[in-house]
């Protein structure tokens, strides 16, 4: 027999044993017009979320490609606009009987040299490895080295100087991943004084 409890302030009469015996779920048994899920729509549905997770899967991996690709294209046009401003930049410092453009060096391509106020520089452009090297010396002193640009293509078809009609033509070309970019630089020095 079980015990009952009122609550004194609702008169309400609480079970204070809990129930031992719950009765068993039943399952609920269809009537006649109530219809479950077929397999053949099970598997219909099953192949749409397939489909649309393809779907998605390939859109994503597109765009990390695109994202690549742009970056590294990126990096090359950076590593030329670096090397064809420095080297510019030592084109217009530069005196006419001073330029070499075949210089003997290994890996030099040109030879750049000014005087200002007696004091006379001489910048060296190396490329090596894929990377371009200025090296700058005042006065005969110890040269000053730092590298200009990566990623650059030692290809002499892609990455040149050419010496012509008072017009140094620079030609680079940096190459990412299968990114790349050509630049072509067309600077006349200062004038003899």
């Amino acid at each position: 027999m079980k015990s009952l409890t009122t609550n004194g302030n609702l008169g309400l009469a609480v079970s204070a044993k809990p129930r031992m015996n719950p009765k068993p779920m039943k399952m609920k048994k269809l009537r006649k017009d109530q219809r479950g899920f077929t397999i053949l729509e099970l598997l219909l549905v099953i192949a749409l979320t397939g489909l649309i997770t393809a779907a998605i899967t390939t859109t994503f991996f597109q765009l990390f490609n695109m994202n690549t690709r742009t970056a590294n294209h990126m990096i090359a046009v950076s590593q030329v606009q670096q090397a064809g401003k420095l080297v510019s930049e030592d084109m217009l410092e530069a005196q006419v009987d001073m330029i070499d453009d075949s210089p003997s060096g290994p890996g030099e391509f040109i030879k750049l040299g000014w005087t200002a106020q007696n004091i006379t520089t001489v910048v060296i452009y190396t490329l090596e490895d894929s990377e371009l090297w200025r090296s700058e010396s005042i006065d005969g002193g110890e040269p000053t080295v730092t590298r200009v640009a990566e990623h650059i293509n030692p290809d002499p078809t892609k990455t040149s100087c050419d010496w012509d009609d008072n017009v140094l033509t620079f030609t680079v070309t940096a190459t990412v991943g299968d990114e790349s970019e050509t630049r072509v630089y067309e600077v006349k020095p200062r004038p003899s004084s």
